[in-house]
């Protein structure tokens, strides 16, 4: 069981990725990303994950080399977006984020979204990036378990990590299934539904029973599904309150409790409808 912020998981192909992690969407001015990545950098946190969509990979990268903590000790996570998708446009994308980032390798590359038609290109091009060591682990992001599966059926490797939306609201208990059937980690983006439904009767009573925040008891039902959970936060006491989380336990009565919130409620798009025009 998770007990502290440092603990990770290791992926299946022997790469140790930390449980919790910063996520950075829609955080785009530069001093605002820096200082939040850098923030949780000295909290503790060891994972940050960004996107080539997010337009702060150049701020994430200064934060963390004035961090000054070595570069290896730091899981970075960046994504190529929906229009860069192929082949070649990938390895190109690809290259562009390592240059803003300005670091000599990514620590996990996903898909962003998947593109009918171009996903397998793209997941051949992550291949690549994987073999020739440019990123220690790859993956894919918002995909459902038919896209996994049609990526199976083409591909050398699965996925280390598939990040999709995952929340008491949208509990995806078939793809968790599938995904730890096949060795794929997953990880939960929006995990706090950006700030919906927290005064939601359960979780305020779970609040009050653990002396936890509602925020801090979703963070432990995720660690407790096995789930790796990057919220999102750029005030400084909120990232600090996101990783209080490792000092109690919810018991399993209570977690099937937020289980049984489920209502397939998404706050972000549904991966089959999605718009990549």
């Amino acid at each position: 069981m998770t007990r502290h912020i440092s603990d990770t998981v290791t992926l299946y192909n022997g790469v140790k990725m930390p449980w919790l992690g910063l996520g950075t969407y829609k955080v785009k001015e530069e001093n605002e990303v820096k200082q939040a990545v850098k923030t949780a950098l000295e909290l503790g946190y060891r994972s940050i994950d960004t996107a080539a969509l997010y337009q702060n990979e150049e701020s994430v990268g200064k934060a963390m080399k004035e961090s000054g903590i070595p570069r290896e000790e730091i899981f970075l996570t960046t994504k190529v977006w929906n229009t860069d998708q192929g082949y070649e446009e990938t390895l190109r994308a690809f290259e562009e984020s390592r240059k803003k980032l300005d670091v000599d390798y990514i620590d996990l590359y996903l898909i962003h979204w998947p593109v009918k038609e171009k996903f397998p290109e793209t997941w051949r091009a992550l291949e690549k990036l994987y073999r020739d060591g440019w990123v220690r682990a790859i993956g894919v992001s918002n995909f459902l378990i038919h896209h996994l599966e049609d990526l199976k059926a083409v591909s050398e490797m699965k996925p280390m990590v598939n990040q999709v939306e995952f929340h008491p609201l949208l509990t995806q208990k078939e793809l968790l299934s599938y995904c730890r059937n096949e060795g794929i980690q997953l990880e939960a983006w929006s995990p706090l539904m950006r700030g919906n439904q927290l005064d939601h009767p359960t979780l305020v009573e779970l609040a009050a029973k653990y002396q936890k925040t509602p925020a801090q008891i979703i963070l432990r039902w995720d660690l407790q599904h096995q789930v790796v959970t990057i919220p999102k936060s750029v005030r400084p006491e909120r990232i600090a309150e996101n990783a209080d989380i490792f000092d109690f336990e919810l018991a399993p009565e209570d977690m099937e409790k937020i289980d049984q919130m489920n209502q397939d409620h998404r706050f972000g798009q549904h991966p089959d409808r999605f718009r990549f025009d």
